[in-house]
């Protein structure tokens, strides 16, 4: 099976566990603000799959193979999960793989060591960033910064879900020599057959936020532009 072949099966067998854990909400009144500052009518709450046994076995079993088929052979030393959501994922994810477990903060923690990065040394390792979702990569490049700033070697970027709407993000991100890895995006939320349950205004909502989501961020009250920093 292909790469290709490959992703598109992982991608659809985790849109129907985000559907199953009821992560998929659409709020066409009162739009969703996501953490990178996007106005959006839909919300993917990948955090629910952390709370349900079935789900997040299922979830770590979908990742395991997608590291093990596309990403490099004995590529990985160590998994890094981000600061919130992203460490539960790393930590399952690494007791699969059987590597190395970190995590890294949003900032230096102010006290003690003021670490960024905690768990134990990453200098010298390679070492895969774990997250439950990725918006426009802003996030992504801090946490490579700080595991970078500590002497890890980060190329590969694994998050649940990726909104790949955003324009730029994957270009930034390559630019930061980073490679995104998600298990399912937009594309594989729709065609699920799960997505039947959407009502059809919820659905062209959130089709007319996909085909142009700054403009439909700018309209509702949300960010207008990519930052030119991040």
């Amino acid at each position: 099976m292909s790469d290709q072949a490959i992703r598109q099966e992982i991608g659809g067998e985790v849109a129907r566990l985000l559907f199953e854990g009821g992560a998929i909400h659409v709020s066409r009144q009162q739009p969703f603000i996501l953490a990178a500052g996007w106005a959006s009518p839909v919300y993917v709450d990948v955090r629910v799959i952390l709370g349900d046994p079935a789900l997040r076995q299922a979830v770590t079993q979908l990742a395991v193979r997608y590291v093990s088929a596309v990403l490099p052979q004995a590529s990985i030393d160590a998994v890094a999960g981000a600061e919130t959501a992203g460490i539960p994922f790393a930590a399952w994810l690494a007791d699969r793989l059987n590597v190395k477990m970190r995590y890294v903060r949003k900032r230096p923690l102010g006290i003690g060591r003021n670490a960024q990065v905690e768990g134990g040394d990453v200098d010298g390792l390679r070492v895969l960033l774990v997250d439950d979702l990725t918006t426009d990569g802003g996030s992504k490049l801090n946490f490579a910064r700080g595991l970078r700033a500590a002497g890890a070697d980060v190329e590969h970027v694994l998050t649940v879900f990726y909104h790949d709407v955003f324009p730029g993000a994957a270009e930034r991100l390559a630019q930061a020599g980073l490679s995104l890895h998600p298990l399912a995006t937009w594309a594989d939320i729709l065609r699920s057959p799960a997505a039947d349950s959407v009502s059809v205004q919820d659905r062209s909502e959130v089709e007319r936020f996909l085909a142009d989501p700054v403009a439909w961020s700018t309209r509702h009250g949300g960010r207008s532009k990519l930052s030119a920093r991040s």
